[in-house]
């Protein structure tokens, strides 16, 4: 996989129902230090393991550090501003906050210490959550091997989900109309973003 060639990486993993045993070795298996939280909302109604003050508490007694930065990196939006007509989120448009670049900027700066870091959000596959779709593209166009836990434990690099969910989506075979190079992963990161981010008030 391509990371293994770059220095900075950063992980992604999805919490879902696992427990918190198995949460912790997964996230130790993979060398990861720090878990940096990217809920918008810090808490699980059904799966209590994994609010925030016991989630602190239990990767604390393991040696695993903790950050909460759904406030600057989570995914959910109310402003008029950052939404489709529809009322679904618009990435592209939080990427351009200043919120969310100070988030990123907090990113690259643990990173750049030294710190193996894992993004955590609720859902496991990361292709439905803006782990992905939100955060992983700015990271990555930052020099940042973006690898994600899968729910099978395997860790898959960014580069391949984003040829894999190319493939899913577009015929890469057929050009545009004028003859002008397709961005099929642009393409594909607003077909995910439509489809997975939060909907409040169109």
């Amino acid at each position: 996989m391509t990371h293994q060639s770059q220095s900075k990486q950063c992980f992604t993993i999805g919490h879902g129902n696992y427990p918190i045993d198995l949460f912790i070795d997964t996230v130790r298996s993979a060398g990861i230090d720090t878990i940096i939280d990217v809920r918008s909302s810090p808490y699980s109604r059904f799966n209590p393991q994994f609010n925030r003050k016991s989630l602190e508490k239990s990767l604390k007694e393991r040696a695993i550090g903790y950050l909460f930065m759904g406030d600057r990196l989570g995914g959910r939006y109310s402003d008029p501003g950052l939404l489709f007509p529809d009322g679904t989120v618009d990435y592209r448009k939080v990427q351009e906050t200043e919120r969310f670049k100070e988030g990123i900027g907090r990113l690259l700066a643990i990173i750049s210490g030294n710190k193996t870091i894992a993004l955590m959000c609720a859902e496991k596959e990361p292709e439905r959550c803006h782990r992905f779709a939100l955060i992983s593209p700015v990271l990555q166009s930052n020099g940042v091997a973006v690898i994600h836990v899968r729910p099978d434990m395997k860790l898959q690099a960014n580069e391949d989900l984003e040829l894999e969910m190319i493939d899913t989506f577009f015929d890469t075979s057929q050009g545009s109309i004028s003859g002008e190079p397709v961005d099929f992963v642009g393409l594909m990161y607003e077909r995910v973003n439509r489809g997975i981010a939060f909907k409040g008030k169109g």
